[in-house]
Protein backbone atom coordinates (compact mmCIF):
# COMPACT_ATOMS: atom_id res chain seq x y z
CA UNK A 1 0.00 0.00 0.00
CA UNK A 2 1.33 3.42 -0.93
CA UNK A 3 -1.48 5.51 0.57
CA UNK A 4 -2.40 6.17 4.19
CA UNK A 5 -5.88 4.68 4.72
CA UNK A 6 -7.95 6.64 7.21
CA UNK A 7 -10.51 5.08 9.50
CA UNK A 8 -14.15 5.29 8.52
CA UNK A 9 -16.84 6.96 10.63
CA UNK A 10 -18.15 3.54 11.62
CA UNK A 11 -14.67 2.51 12.77
CA UNK A 12 -14.31 5.76 14.71
CA UNK A 13 -17.69 5.22 16.37
CA UNK A 14 -16.59 1.70 17.30
CA UNK A 15 -13.46 3.17 18.88
CA UNK A 16 -15.53 5.71 20.84
CA UNK A 17 -17.73 2.87 22.10
CA UNK A 18 -15.08 0.21 22.74
CA UNK A 19 -12.05 2.32 23.59
CA UNK A 20 -9.69 0.57 21.17
CA UNK A 21 -8.94 -0.16 17.52
CA UNK A 22 -7.26 -3.49 16.79
CA UNK A 23 -5.23 -4.41 13.69
CA UNK A 24 -4.11 -8.04 13.56
CA UNK A 25 -0.81 -8.99 11.85
CA UNK A 26 -0.48 -5.54 10.28
CA UNK A 27 3.30 -5.31 10.82
CA UNK A 28 5.45 -7.10 8.20
CA UNK A 29 7.45 -10.15 9.24
CA UNK A 30 10.69 -8.28 8.48
CA UNK A 31 10.01 -5.78 11.27
CA UNK A 32 8.71 -8.41 13.67
CA UNK A 33 11.93 -10.37 13.26
CA UNK A 34 14.01 -7.31 14.15
CA UNK A 35 11.85 -6.13 17.03
CA UNK A 36 13.03 -8.26 19.94
CA UNK A 37 16.69 -7.52 19.23
CA UNK A 38 15.89 -3.80 19.11
CA UNK A 39 13.92 -3.98 22.36
CA UNK A 40 16.60 -5.99 24.16
CA UNK A 41 19.19 -3.40 23.11
CA UNK A 42 17.02 -0.65 24.59
CA UNK A 43 14.86 2.03 23.00
CA UNK A 44 16.28 5.50 23.80
CA UNK A 45 13.99 7.63 26.00
CA UNK A 46 12.59 10.94 24.78
CA UNK A 47 11.31 13.96 26.73
CA UNK A 48 7.57 14.28 27.22
CA UNK A 49 5.81 16.06 24.36
CA UNK A 50 8.49 15.52 21.72
CA UNK A 51 7.33 15.74 18.06
CA UNK A 52 7.31 12.34 16.38
CA UNK A 53 10.02 13.18 13.83
CA UNK A 54 12.38 14.23 16.63
CA UNK A 55 11.43 11.41 19.00
CA UNK A 56 11.95 8.73 16.36
CA UNK A 57 14.51 9.66 13.68
CA UNK A 58 14.01 8.55 10.10
CA UNK A 59 15.03 4.90 9.72
CA UNK A 60 14.63 4.02 13.41
CA UNK A 61 12.57 0.98 14.30
CA UNK A 62 9.80 2.98 15.98
CA UNK A 63 9.55 5.37 13.02
CA UNK A 64 9.25 2.48 10.56
CA UNK A 65 6.60 0.88 12.79
CA UNK A 66 4.33 3.92 12.91
CA UNK A 67 4.92 4.63 9.19
CA UNK A 68 3.17 1.40 8.17
CA UNK A 69 0.23 2.77 6.14
CA UNK A 70 -2.57 1.17 8.16
CA UNK A 71 -0.93 2.21 11.44
CA UNK A 72 -0.17 5.74 10.24
CA UNK A 73 -3.72 6.15 8.94
CA UNK A 74 -5.28 4.97 12.19
CA UNK A 75 -3.07 7.27 14.29
CA UNK A 76 -3.89 10.26 12.10
CA UNK A 77 -7.60 9.42 12.24
CA UNK A 78 -7.59 9.28 16.03
CA UNK A 79 -5.26 12.11 17.08
CA UNK A 80 -4.87 14.14 13.90
CA UNK A 81 -1.66 15.17 12.13
CA UNK A 82 1.66 15.86 13.85
CA UNK A 83 1.02 14.38 17.31
CA UNK A 84 3.71 14.48 19.98
CA UNK A 85 5.09 11.50 21.86
CA UNK A 86 4.09 11.56 25.50
CA UNK A 87 6.29 8.59 26.37
CA UNK A 88 7.15 5.12 25.17
CA UNK A 89 8.30 1.91 26.83
CA UNK A 90 9.06 -1.75 26.24
CA UNK A 91 7.05 -4.00 28.58
CA UNK A 92 8.44 -7.49 29.17
CA UNK A 93 6.68 -10.30 31.02
CA UNK A 94 9.12 -13.03 32.04
CA UNK A 95 8.28 -16.74 31.72
CA UNK A 96 6.51 -18.21 34.76
CA UNK A 97 6.91 -14.94 36.67
CA UNK A 98 3.84 -15.67 38.78
CA UNK A 99 2.43 -12.14 38.93
CA UNK A 100 -0.03 -9.99 37.02
CA UNK A 101 -0.39 -6.23 36.71
CA UNK A 102 -3.40 -4.73 38.53
CA UNK A 103 -6.25 -3.41 36.44
CA UNK A 104 -5.63 0.30 35.86
CA UNK A 105 -5.99 3.29 33.55
CA UNK A 106 -2.88 5.14 32.37
CA UNK A 107 -3.81 8.55 33.71
CA UNK A 108 -4.98 10.55 36.67
CA UNK A 109 -8.65 11.51 36.51
CA UNK A 110 -9.05 13.03 33.05
CA UNK A 111 -12.26 14.97 32.48
CA UNK A 112 -11.64 15.92 28.85
CA UNK A 113 -14.54 15.18 26.52
CA UNK A 114 -13.13 17.10 23.57
CA UNK A 115 -9.71 15.42 23.42
CA UNK A 116 -7.98 12.15 24.28
CA UNK A 117 -4.56 10.57 24.00
CA UNK A 118 -3.98 7.32 22.13
CA UNK A 119 -1.69 4.51 23.21
CA UNK A 120 -0.20 2.22 20.61
CA UNK A 121 0.55 -1.32 21.78
CA UNK A 122 2.60 -3.48 19.43
CA UNK A 123 3.11 -7.24 19.82
CA UNK A 124 6.04 -8.51 17.74
CA UNK A 125 5.39 -12.19 18.47
CA UNK A 126 2.35 -14.41 18.61
CA UNK A 127 0.64 -14.08 21.99
CA UNK A 128 -1.07 -17.26 23.16
CA UNK A 129 -3.42 -17.74 26.09
CA UNK A 130 -0.62 -19.34 28.11
CA UNK A 131 1.54 -16.25 27.56
CA UNK A 132 -1.04 -14.12 29.34
CA UNK A 133 -1.57 -11.14 27.10
CA UNK A 134 -3.01 -7.72 27.88
CA UNK A 135 -6.35 -7.74 29.68
CA UNK A 136 -8.74 -4.87 28.95
CA UNK A 137 -12.35 -3.97 29.67
CA UNK A 138 -14.08 -2.76 26.49
CA UNK A 139 -16.19 0.34 27.01
CA UNK A 140 -14.53 1.31 30.31
CA UNK A 141 -12.49 4.25 29.00
CA UNK A 142 -15.01 7.01 29.71
CA UNK A 143 -15.67 5.91 33.30
CA UNK A 144 -13.58 8.38 35.29
CA UNK A 145 -11.04 6.74 37.58
CA UNK A 146 -7.62 7.61 38.96
CA UNK A 147 -4.85 5.30 37.74
CA UNK A 148 -5.09 2.09 39.83
CA UNK A 149 -8.44 2.76 41.54
CA UNK A 150 -9.70 -0.33 39.72
CA UNK A 151 -6.81 -2.51 40.91
CA UNK A 152 -8.97 -4.27 43.50
CA UNK A 153 -11.17 -5.76 40.76
CA UNK A 154 -10.00 -9.23 39.80
CA UNK A 155 -12.38 -10.03 36.95
CA UNK A 156 -15.17 -8.11 35.23
CA UNK A 157 -17.84 -9.45 32.90
CA UNK A 158 -16.97 -8.79 29.29
CA UNK A 159 -13.23 -8.32 29.86
CA UNK A 160 -10.94 -9.57 27.12
CA UNK A 161 -7.45 -11.01 27.33
CA UNK A 162 -5.56 -10.36 24.14
CA UNK A 163 -4.29 -13.29 22.14
CA UNK A 164 -3.04 -12.37 18.69
CA UNK A 165 -0.75 -13.20 15.78
CA UNK A 166 2.68 -11.63 15.48
CA UNK A 167 2.68 -8.07 14.23
CA UNK A 168 -0.56 -7.01 15.87
CA UNK A 169 -1.10 -3.36 16.81
CA UNK A 170 -3.83 -2.11 19.14
CA UNK A 171 -4.59 1.60 19.58
CA UNK A 172 -6.18 2.38 22.95
CA UNK A 173 -8.01 5.36 24.40
CA UNK A 174 -5.80 6.50 27.30
CA UNK A 175 -8.52 5.86 29.87
CA UNK A 176 -9.34 2.21 29.14
CA UNK A 177 -8.99 -0.17 32.08
CA UNK A 178 -6.28 -2.72 31.33
CA UNK A 179 -3.40 -4.72 32.81
CA UNK A 180 -0.72 -7.16 31.74
CA UNK A 181 -1.59 -10.75 32.67
CA UNK A 182 0.98 -13.12 34.11
CA UNK A 183 3.03 -15.18 31.68
CA UNK A 184 2.71 -18.93 32.34
CA UNK A 185 4.62 -19.95 29.22
CA UNK A 186 8.31 -20.68 28.63
CA UNK A 187 8.62 -17.66 26.32
CA UNK A 188 9.40 -14.03 27.14
CA UNK A 189 6.48 -11.81 26.14
CA UNK A 190 7.19 -8.38 24.62
CA UNK A 191 4.96 -5.37 24.10
CA UNK A 192 6.05 -1.95 22.86
CA UNK A 193 3.93 1.03 23.87
CA UNK A 194 3.85 4.60 22.53
CA UNK A 195 1.48 7.24 23.88
CA UNK A 196 0.53 10.02 21.47
CA UNK A 197 -0.79 13.47 22.43
CA UNK A 198 -2.82 15.44 19.87
CA UNK A 199 -1.61 18.88 18.84
CA UNK A 200 -4.71 19.91 16.85
CA UNK A 201 -8.44 19.69 17.60
CA UNK A 202 -9.54 16.10 16.99
CA UNK A 203 -12.38 17.15 14.71
CA UNK A 204 -13.19 15.14 11.56
CA UNK A 205 -9.65 13.84 11.24
CA UNK A 206 -10.83 10.57 9.63
CA UNK A 207 -12.69 9.66 6.42
CA UNK A 208 -16.11 11.25 7.05
CA UNK A 209 -17.72 10.10 3.80
CA UNK A 210 -19.89 7.66 5.79
CA UNK A 211 -20.71 10.06 8.62
CA UNK A 212 -24.44 9.47 8.18
CA UNK A 213 -24.17 5.69 8.12
CA UNK A 214 -26.87 4.27 10.46
CA UNK A 215 -24.24 1.97 11.95
CA UNK A 216 -22.63 5.01 13.65
CA UNK A 217 -25.40 5.50 16.26
CA UNK A 218 -25.72 1.72 16.53
CA UNK A 219 -22.07 1.44 17.56
CA UNK A 220 -22.35 4.37 19.97
CA UNK A 221 -25.40 2.73 21.59
CA UNK A 222 -23.56 -0.48 22.45
CA UNK A 223 -24.04 -1.98 25.92
CA UNK A 224 -21.27 -3.82 27.78
CA UNK A 225 -21.83 -6.51 30.43
CA UNK A 226 -19.53 -5.08 33.12
CA UNK A 227 -22.05 -2.41 34.16
CA UNK A 228 -25.75 -2.60 34.86
CA UNK A 229 -28.34 -1.23 32.44
CA UNK A 230 -28.93 2.07 34.25
CA UNK A 231 -25.31 3.19 34.42
CA UNK A 232 -24.70 1.85 30.92
CA UNK A 233 -26.90 4.72 29.78
CA UNK A 234 -24.42 7.13 31.34
CA UNK A 235 -21.67 5.60 29.19
CA UNK A 236 -23.79 6.15 26.07
CA UNK A 237 -24.33 9.75 27.16
CA UNK A 238 -20.55 10.16 27.55
CA UNK A 239 -20.05 8.79 24.03
CA UNK A 240 -22.58 11.27 22.64
CA UNK A 241 -20.53 14.10 24.17
CA UNK A 242 -17.32 12.72 22.64
CA UNK A 243 -18.95 12.22 19.23
CA UNK A 244 -20.30 15.78 19.27
CA UNK A 245 -16.77 17.05 19.89
CA UNK A 246 -15.19 14.80 17.25
CA UNK A 247 -17.68 15.73 14.53
CA UNK A 248 -18.21 19.37 15.47
CA UNK A 249 -21.93 18.61 15.46
CA UNK A 250 -23.41 19.93 18.71
CA UNK A 251 -26.87 18.65 17.71
CA UNK A 252 -25.93 14.97 17.42
CA UNK A 253 -27.94 12.81 19.78
CA UNK A 254 -29.20 9.29 20.47
CA UNK A 255 -32.77 8.93 21.72
CA UNK A 256 -32.83 12.64 22.70
CA UNK A 257 -30.69 11.96 25.81
CA UNK A 258 -28.14 14.76 25.54
CA UNK A 259 -30.68 17.24 24.12
CA UNK A 260 -32.99 16.66 27.05
CA UNK A 261 -30.23 17.07 29.65
CA UNK A 262 -28.98 20.31 28.07
CA UNK A 263 -32.43 21.93 27.92
CA UNK A 264 -32.42 25.22 29.88
CA UNK A 265 -35.35 27.41 28.82
CA UNK A 266 -34.81 31.11 29.34
CA UNK A 267 -37.16 33.33 31.29
CA UNK A 268 -39.62 35.51 29.41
Amino acid sequence: MTTTPLLSSVEMATFVANGFHRMDAVVPDELNEQAIGVFDAGVPPVPYGTPVDKAFPEGSFARRLIAIPAVAGAIRSLVGPDPTVDHHAVHIREPHEGGAQPLHGDAIIDTRTDAFDVQLMYYPQEVTGTMGGTLSVPGSHLRRTNESDTGRYQNLRGQTRLTCPAGTVVLLHHGIWHGGRRNDSDIRRYMFKIRFNPTVPQVRTWDVSDLDDPRVPEELSRYFPWCEHATARLEIYNRIRVWRALTGNAAFDIDYWATRVANRPGRV
